[in-house]
């Protein structure tokens, strides 16, 4: 399978419609494409979203961001067929219990040839996962640590308007939530990883089963730990259940 890295330009694509021949419209491909992501989040909370342009990492931020609000999938996306590309509601909206049996039913429903590849799959969402946080932490600790800077400026900066301070305010809580929500979407995964492997222990018992089960150990772990080291700037924590 392609490692995740490769697929952040085109992977929210995949679900778009199509144009001739199965290709992805090309309208669908632009660099804000996910920007769509911090407004969701402020205004799931009745907060209004920032009108400052998204700086590179902030658009970083929220492209590897939508891998993980994306539910995961038991095979590989660019062989299923999703329907138009749609927002996702933020956590602090939605109102249906997420389902952390779903990803493990459609995973043992599929056909396999043998035990082996069900195993191989699980393990390589679970590694495609950790991939993909040792990209989003680092993103999410230096855009931290500039709204930090960010904030100090609001104090100093000259002839600064009430809307100016208003949006730096609501970006800062946009990047501060789109993190949370990555959070609350790693643990959900977690949760439907082990549900999954639990299932395929007693259906289809492997020495394989070790190795997942460790996989999953680690990715909860730094789903609970891996995180800036410093308080969010503004916004308070907000803890959703899944």
């Amino acid at each position: 399978m392609c490692n995740p890295l490769y697929l952040l330009p085109f992977v929210a694509s995949l679900a778009c419609p199509s144009d001739d021949f199965g290709r992805t419209r090309a309208s669908f491909y632009h660099e804000d494409m996910h920007s769509w992501v911090g407004r969701e989040a402020n205004e799931s909370l009745g907060k209004r979203a920032s009108d400052f342009q998204l700086t590179d990492e902030e658009r970083n931020l929220r492209d590897i961001a939508y891998y993980f609000i994306e539910p995961p999938h038991s095979h590989p996306a660019w062989k299923a067929v999703f329907g138009d590309y749609e927002r996702i509601p933020a956590p602090w909206r939605r109102k249906v219990v997420f389902d952390h049996t779903l990803y493990g039913r459609r995973m043992i429903d599929e056909p396999h040839r043998s035990q082996t590849s069900a195993y191989t799959g699980l393990i390589e969402d679970v590694r495609n996962d950790g991939t993909m946080l040792d990209q989003f932490i680092p993103v999410a600790m230096r855009i931290n640590d500039l709204d930090i800077k960010r904030n100090k400026a609001l104090g100093i900066v000259t002839e600064i308007s009430q809307r100016e301070y208003g949006d730096a305010q609501a970006r800062m809580c946009e990047n501060v939530l789109v993190v949370q929500w990555v959070q609350q979407a790693v643990h959900q995964r977690v949760a439907s990883y082990r549900w999954a492997l639990e299932r395929l222990v007693i259906q289809a018992p492997d020495m394989m089963a070790a190795d997942a089960d460790r996989l999953i150990a680690q990715l909860s772990h730094r789903a609970s730990e891996a995180w800036t080291g410093a308080p969010p700037v503004v916004c308070r924590a907000l803890r959703v259940g899944g």
